[in-house]
């Protein structure tokens, strides 16, 4: 065994393999990857998968990494065959919901580019899948790029083809990894010591006992899920194939299937979620088929063979041969788990990885690794988006316990969890419950959508009524709370911002370094700005508060806490000149906004907060009562007013004292169903939608806070090439029905072909119409020009527009 390497690997399953071969493609040598089964059935999830590549999802990174993958494996074959057969994937609709959800499907294919998607009848899926009773059936799905994936195959293709330089170890035991002042320096197997300051853990549902060794949490929990195979049925007697026939998920009632050449395969999500703990799994030698391979459950298969029998008449006198309960890993949100540890250097991570996405991960992370740019934007996969209320293992097996259980259901974007409820609440919670505050979970954080003691706010203030899929989880008190921002004044809980206090002589170097923006302004400036990767594109979206010469604040949404505070971590001198502070839970926030927040604010202290005196883009720290306070002038929602921050202790009074101070002025309090849709009225985009390391400031028409001269910043020499060769820009476009809605990522097509996508939509109340933000071509941005937004299957008339409030 080699006692050196560039990184050791941990786990030759096909993340593992896929992680190796695409680091040799960069220039690395040396690479090790070992496992502790042998080489390459090893016993884990890629040994029993039953391979089906279903590419469309609701996420645009996850469906190009399926369409990477399938592209990489009918590329890759051994001695046994080739590793992919692209026979199309068809999904088929019970219901009708169904049938609305699979054209929704549609739209995501169109708007990621998955060519060749299309909706089928109940005959062409017979014509596609004989076996199928059409008469169960509405209509159907199909890819036809879809397939089977030869795991095991791939993994061996791809571990050959990395060469000589990766070399692979099969029933090697990690037994320890060793790390010096958070650095790693080795890993410790029963074979030997090997010396490395890089580790990646692709040990899949061992993946937390790996984590642990060096204390950081990999928050993912092994599922049984059942797979059934069955004996020869008579109407696939003459198959010689493998497979010939497509893929077929019949997500009403939770199930997949595959042709086995003349046999028939049965996967199962349809039976309560079956949880094991990742250190009850049997070594390699001591389980009776392999690791990840349980007992088959016969008394949770019963409800699948009926539905079973039911859509595929043909299978009904089958014996069911071959039967097992295989291992996969859920996490919190069903999402991968892929980045460097935030708390030890060199300690990667791609977990949770399913072999649909296994060949894209394993570029990403190569990418990742090799230069920290990557092809893709990674934040839905960041090892860093889960808060430590979310990653204690109560929390993780009931959350993959509910992502297993809907993990074939339709999900609406604003459906919540219903586990693990207030976990992370502001001073202001009983208030905002007394005000009947419906709340929405992000990050832990309990935030109120909207407020039922606001209903009476319809008679004032007339509200389109929905239909469908947009009326749910809507309320038009959302609206209605919307206007009375607009015309008189609201309180929002903003608690949830993430705050950074960053102090140290290096502090203005090191904030230049990361901000494109210009930060060394005098103290009481707030300068919002962007951090950028080397690639130019937008890593972080945030405001910067210069609170003192050698003292700033960093404020930036909740959902990108982990994200954002992991990447100015990782960019802080080792010479101790700057040091960063997590002060989130010190402070609440409140948002005092409307054109009547100047004078509620006023009455509570003696400081003039009038603009003149208190400008936009300032900061200033002042007593409202006996409360210390740092108020902020800024504004997300488009409206005069405050971000209010005090120290959390005192929060409850503060909000008492200004709603006290408010129902003169007729305050009201708003929930961020109004928050989301003032935004979008005044042009203000949101991380993680709108902007991510795939576009960059310019095309996001965020030029005006870039300082292009002078100093230098990280990204900059990209970010400026990108600025003279523009290929796109984002747009604002209205809906010419201004009773139509659209929810986001719906396909934006103009002369027969796919221009872009919605990144954000939301009905703009004071607009009378619905909004929409979409990157498109430049000679599609003009505004005036005419599009089209395909929503459900029905073609929206739109327009693109200059400007909307």
């Amino acid at each position: 065994m080699k006692t050196n390497a560039s990184v050791v690997i941990i786990g030759a399953g096909i993340v593992g393999c896929s992680t190796a071969y695409h680091l040799a493609q960069l220039g690395w040598t040396d690479i090790v990857v070992v496992d502790q089964g042998p080489l390459f059935a090893t016993g884990g999830s890629t040994s029993h998968a039953p391979g089906l590549v279903f590419q469309t999802n609701s996420s645009k990174t996850m469906t190009l990494l399926a369409k990477y993958t399938a592209e990489l494996y009918s590329q890759l074959s051994t001695e046994e065959g080739p590793a992919y057969y692209p026979v199309g994937g068809v999904e088929v609709a019970y219901t009708e919901a169904r049938l609305q959800e699979l054209k929704r499907k549609l739209g995501w294919a169109k708007s990621w580019g998955l060519e060749g998607a299309c909706l089928l009848t109940p005959a062409e899926v017979k014509a596609k899948v004989p076996l199928i009773d059409a008469a169960k059936i509405l209509g159907g799905y199909y890819v036809p790029t879809d397939g089977i994936a030869k795991a095991l195959r791939a993994a061996e293709a791809l571990a050959k083809g990395a060469g000589a330089a990766a070399k692979f170890y099969g029933e090697t035991l990690v037994t320890d990894i060793k790390v010096v002042n958070g650095q790693v320096q080795a890993v410790v197997t029963d074979e030997g010591r090997i010396k490395t300051d890089k580790v990646l853990v692709c040990a899949g549902i061992w993946g937390p006992r790996i984590g642990r060794m060096v204390g950081e949490i990999i928050p993912l929990t092994p599922v049984q899920h059942q797979y059934v195979k069955t004996g020869p049925i008579p109407e696939l007697a003459t198959a010689t194939a493998e497979v010939a026939m497509p893929i077929v998920r019949h997500q009403d009632h939770a199930m997949y299937f595959r042709q086995h050449q003349n046999c028939w395969g049965i996967g199962s999500y349809q039976h309560e979620p079956l949880l094991v703990d990742p250190d009850n799994i049997l070594p390699y030698a001591d389980a009776p088929v392999m690791p990840s391979v349980m007992p088959f459950t016969e008394e949770y298969f019963a409800p699948a063979w009926k539905s079973t029998q039911e859509l595929f008449p043909a299978v009904a006198q089958a014996e069911l041969t071959d039967k097992m309960n295989g291992l996969f890993s859920f996490t919190p949100d069903s999402g991968s788990v892929v980045g460097e540890s935030a708390k030890t250097k060199g300690f990667w991570v791609a977990e949770a990885v399913w072999v649909t996405h296994g060949g894209g991960v394993g570029k990403l992370v190569a990418e990742l690794m090799t230069s920290g740019v990557t092809s893709l934007d990674l934040h839905e996969m960041d090892i860093h988006r889960f808060p430590d209320v979310c990653k204690s293992a109560d929390y993780v097996l009931k959350a993959g316990a509910q992502q297993y259980d809907e993990v074939y259901d339709i999900i609406h974007p604003l459906d919540q969890q219903t586990h693990s409820r207030g976990l992370r609440v502001s001073p202001f919670y009983p208030r905002l419950q007394e005000l009947g505050a419906q709340f929405v979970v992000s990050a832990g954080w309990e935030r109120p959508q909207y407020f039922e003691t606001n209903a009476n706010l319809l008679e004032e203030y007339s509200i389109p009524a929905r239909q469908g899929w947009a009326a749910k989880n809507w309320s038009p008190i959302q609206g209605a709370e919307h206007l009375a921002t607009r015309d008189r004044v609201a309180l929002y809980d903003l608690t949830p911002f993430a705050k950074f206090e960053i102090t140290g002589p290096g502090v203005v170097d090191y904030l230049q370094n990361l901000c494109a923006n210009n930060i060394d302004k005098p103290v009481g400036k707030v300068i919002y700005t962007a951090m950028l990767d080397a690639n130019g594109g937008i890593m972080c979206d945030l405001t910067v508060s210069r609170l003192g010469p050698q003292k700033y604040w960093v404020i930036t949404g909740g959902s990108a806490h982990g994200h954002d505070l992991a990447w100015m971590k990782a960019h802080v001198p080792a010479d101790s000149s700057v040091q960063i502070v997590d002060v989130s839970s010190s402070y609440c926030c409140v948002g005092l906004w409307g054109p009547k927040a100047e004078a509620v604010l006023q009455s509570l202290t003696q400081v003039d907060v009038s603009k003149s005196a208190f400008g936009f883009f300032t900061n200033r720290s002042f007593y409202i009562g006996n409360i210390p306070v740092l108020a902020s002038r800024v504004s997300y929602v488009g409206e005069a007013g405050w971000e209010i921050y005090a120290l959390s202790e005192s929060g409850l009074k503060l909000w008492d004292m200004l709603w006290t101070a408010g129902q003169t002025h007729g305050m009201v309090a708003a929930g961020m169903g109004a928050f989301d849709t003032l935004r979008l009225e005044k042009g203000f985009l949101l991380w993680g939608s709108d902007i991510h390391t795939e576009y960059d400031p310019y095309e996001a028409g965020l030029g005006f806070a870039v300082r292009p001269e002078p100093g230098d910043f990280i990204g900059k020499e990209a970010l400026l090439q990108r600025r003279d060769y523009p290929s796109r820009k984002l747009c604002y476009l209205t809906l010419d029905d201004p009773t139509a809605v659209v929810m986001g990522k719906e396909p934006v097509v103009a002369d027969g072909k796919v221009l872009g996508y919605v990144t954000s939509a939301g009905y703009g109340y004071c607009l009378g119409r619905c909004i929409i933000y979409a990157y498109l071509p430049l000679g599609y941005a003009t505004p005036g020009t005419a599009v089209t937004v395909e929503y459900f299957g029905n073609s929206l008339a739109a327009t693109v527009v200059e400007t909307l409030l």
